[in-house]
């Protein structure tokens, strides 16, 4: 099974510092729906894999979530394409869990849920988080410079051995696809 791990903000759509906190707030970057749609078609399953703390902070509620994930998903299906699976952490750092990236816990229910094995399955995303949780995952991390992608490219170079970048996620679908 080929398979590919996106985190949303950042890498799917626009992402805010003060959290996407409705379908209304929710926008995709350029060309990510049609990547992500690329990629199913091209025999991919796509999965989501993302940190979610406006819920445990409060600023927006389960239902708010879910209708920003319905909204990716219909747009998606609107251009053939289809995600196998939207996983989120709603805790906050300070709730130490394990599914919060950079720990693997995402990563690991993934895994559990879908029965494969993520050792070198493309993980794309834009934070040190990400790609963290990718590797302790022993899947294979991906950086886009949308986002956050930029600024840890810039700050956060040394620990970018191996990590294959570009410049978006219609990009890094390429490279895959």
């Amino acid at each position: 099974m080929k398979l590919v791990v996106l985190d949303r903000d950042g890498v799917i759509n626009e992402d805010s510092p003060d959290h996407i906190r409705s379908p209304k707030a929710w926008r995709p970057l350029p060309g990510s729906l049609e990547a992500i749609a690329r990629l199913s078609q091209s025999g991919y399953r796509v999965v989501v894999a993302s940190n979610q703390s406006g819920i445990g902070r409060g600023l927006f509620s389960y239902d708010e979530l879910f209708g920003i994930h319905e909204k990716l998903q219909r747009l998606v299906g609107e251009l053939g394409g289809r995600i196998d699976g939207i996983f989120f952490c709603p805790h906050v750092d300070a709730d130490h869990c394990e599914c919060r990236k950079p720990a693997p816990g995402l990563f690991r229910e993934i895994s559990r849920r879908l029965q494969v094995d993520l050792t070198d399955v493309p993980a794309i995303g834009d934070s040190p988080r990400d790609l963290a949780a990718a590797r302790a995952a022993g899947a294979r991390p991906v950086l886009v410079r949308t986002g956050n992608g930029a600024a840890t490219e810039r700050d956060h170079a040394a620990e970018l051995d191996g990590v294959i970048i570009h410049d978006d996620l219609a990009a890094a679908a390429n490279a895959l696809i």
